[in-house]
């Protein structure tokens, strides 16, 4: 297995401090999912927490909503590897006031989000909570999964979709304003991307992580693993309507698919035929290390990402 490369940060130095309390049977951590070699394939396996207060509010999200956003958070890892779901596992914290009634709404969200990706809700577990919380457990298949690790010097970096969107919404909803059922679904009801990891995967991504702590941190994660410097051109994103390229690199919960591709790849048209989602090309990979973020030529300083303790 792999040693894990970490980049430099505070966020790293906590992952560094954690791995080394539990020891040697932690290495190879740091990925989308866990692989786990199975009979001439592989089953992925990742966790994906959303607690009350930190990931979602009561007064933004139905509690159907809540389940819905959860679930497809943690299928986007699968999304990333590109493998194919097998089912969800929930584990539900919930207040004792109303919490009946709310556990019914946000496993139907759950179910949704499942129905909407082709998984199966494998069980659970329900607790008593001060505040909501749901932790989805996600399993998958793939022959090849696609790690963040192997991107080469020559790579054309590309991403899926339009990125924003969830910044934007996320603005809207700290201002109070009423947001166009677009919007507010880009935040609350995201897409797993699923059938584009599987694509991308079939036509020879050699790295991919979804974008969920922002562009810049997320391409600085990749680039860690890959041990390679990734250059990206901030004007050359695609955006939500409105949304300023800055804030695009910025916005966090996006759950697109930042990848890298031969740096021959030219069948962009094809993955829009067999998605339905744009595929841009954004950068490249070189030698070296870290990341490098131009606007119009010119170098800037890498738009701040979300981590949970800063």
């Amino acid at each position: 297995m792999k040693p894990l490369r970490l980049g430099a940060g505070p966020e790293f130095d906590r992952i560094r401090a954690i791995i080394e309390r539990l020891g040697p049977e932690a290495s190879g951590l740091g990925d989308d999912c866990a692989i786990i070699p199975i009979a001439g394939t592989h089953l992925l396996a990742s966790i994906d927490g959303s607690v009350e207060g930190v990931h979602f509010r009561t007064d933004w999200l139905t509690a159907e909503e809540i389940g819905y956003r959860a679930t497809a958070a943690a299928l986007s890892d699968l999304a990333a590897d590109g493998a194919d779901p097998l089912g969800v596992l929930v584990s539900l914290g919930l207040p004792e006031a109303g919490g009946a009634e709310q556990g019914a709404d946000i496993m139907a969200g759950v179910g949704a989000a499942c129905r909407a990706a082709g998984a199966q809700i494998l069980g659970g577990d329900l607790v008593r909570s001060d505040k909501i919380l749901v932790d989805v457990c996600v399993l998958g298949t793939t022959e090849r999964p696609v790690r963040r690790s192997g991107a080469k010097a020559g790579d054309g970096v590309w991403v899926t979709g339009t990125l924003g969107g969830a910044g934007l919404a996320l603005a809207g909803f700290q201002r109070g304003k009423k947001l166009d059922a677009k919007l507010r679904d880009r935040y609350a009801k995201p897409e797993s991307r699923i059938k584009a990891g599987q694509w991308l995967a079939s036509h020879g991504a050699t790295a991919m992580i979804d974008i969920s702590d922002g562009l810049a941190q997320d391409a600085g994660h990749l680039a860690a693993a890959s041990g390679v410097a990734v250059a990206i051109q901030i004007d050359k994103l695609p955006t939500w309507p409105g949304v300023t390229p800055s804030a695009a690199a910025a916005s966090g919960e996006e759950f697109e698919l930042l990848v890298t591709l031969p740096g021959d790849f030219k069948d962009a048209a094809t993955f829009v035929k067999a998605t339905g989602l744009p595929l841009t090309r954004i950068g490249a990979c070189a030698e070296g290390s870290g990341t490098r973020i131009t606007d119009n030529g010119l170098q800037i300083t890498p738009p701040p990402g979300f981590d949970h303790f800063r």
